[in-house]
């Protein structure tokens, strides 16, 4: 089965949320005013977060990606 990941650059978020209103599965609010990404791991080398997902969760994902204002959310398809 294909898995993909989502990458999260917080750093450059602006809090619009429109992921989470798309998306709680993966988005929840946090009270810096940002999003975080569920169960993600931090990325010391590149500072983004990091969830490997199914592809069951992929257009729900890719949704959360498109309505990003600030297209700080990527999803990439893992061989």
């Amino acid at each position: 089965m294909t898995k993909y990941k989502i990458i999260y650059n917080r750093k450059e978020c602006i809090g619009a949320f429109t992921c989470g209103v798309v998306s709680s599965r993966f988005w929840e609010f946090d009270d810096d005013g940002k999003a975080n990404l569920r169960g993600s791991t931090y990325d010391e080398k590149t500072g983004f977060y990091e969830l490997i997902i199914e592809e069951k969760y992929y257009y729900e994902a890719l949704e959360s990606a498109e309505v990003c204002p600030v297209n700080v959310i990527k999803i990439i398809k893992l061989d």
